[in-house]
């Protein structure tokens, strides 16, 4: 973050998913910047060291284990929230997954898994970040995107649907809540060597290095996009540097387009 310090100063910021990845890379530096920090997940042991580095930063983690495709437990996660701190001031939407099928191979039990965390949880989570922000002043939604969100590869069909259906949500609350002070950015994420897509591709036959190798041949840059490379502009939309900053869409991918 160059020089800028205290960037998130007091600020409290949930994450959904924020136990890996950019999640967990936003958590920490968050939290060195100055902000109080909820993040959820279903791995209690992987939370337990991201709130370490929290502590470790000089201020306060909170995690809940939860399951998001149960709406009550996305209401959970912001209630919880605001016992802990008493505020809402940022929501990162991170949580996803990527399956990989064609629309000729996909069956309705993988699409519904989809939509389940992509859609209705980032939906009900918005939902009650918007109670909590009303609440508090006003606030900054920030929803994970891709470039698979305009027409995606032929073998991510219900994850592009699903991240196109994102962009509305973000569009939505962004044109109707600015009112009260809540805005909301899509970030469109780059092709990242995230725990999902490496994982995924050690399916393939491809390790770490593999991978990076094969997804540079894509990206004009050259190279794949990285956590530390994502990091700095979620933190800037969290934080009142982008008070108007309403309804963006800002690409990190390298130049990566579908």
């Amino acid at each position: 973050m160059g020089n800028i310090k205290d960037l998130l100063k007091d600020k409290v910021i949930v994450i959904s998913g924020g136990t890996k990845g950019v999640g967990k890379g936003v958590a920490v530096e968050a939290a060195r910047q100055g902000a109080d920090v909820v993040i959820s997940g279903r791995d209690a042991e992987a939370a337990e060291k991201v709130l370490k580095e929290i502590e470790n930063a000089g201020r306060q983690g909170h995690f809940v284990k939860l399951n998001l495709r149960n709406p009550e437990d996305c209401a959970r996660l912001f209630d919880e929230a605001m016992e802990k701190f008493g505020r809402v001031d940022g929501f990162l939407n991170y949580a996803g997954t990527t399956p990989a099928n064609s629309l000729e191979e996909e069956n309705p039990e993988q699409f519904d898994a989809v939509f389940d965390i992509n859609v209705k949880a980032a939906f009900f989570c918005a939902q009650n970040a918007i109670r909590c922000m009303k609440k508090s002043g006003g606030g900054s939604i920030v929803m994970i995107g891709s470039p698979h969100s305009w027409c995606g590869e032929k073998d991510r069909v219900a994850y592009a649907v699903s991240k196109g259906a994102l962009f509305t949500l973000t569009e939505h609350i962004a044109h109707h809540y600015a009112q009260d002070g809540i805005r909301a950015n899509f970030l469109t994420m780059g092709w990242t060597p995230t725990e999902g897509e490496l994982a995924l591709r050690a399916t393939q036959g491809m390790d770490p290095e593999q991978t990076r190798a094969f997804a540079a041949k894509f990206i004009p840059a050259g190279r794949m996009t990285e956590v530390e490379d994502l990091v700095p502009g979620i933190l800037y939309l969290l934080s009142d540097y982008a008070s108007m900053t309403i309804g963006a869409n800002l690409r990190i991918t390298g130049g990566l387009y579908f």
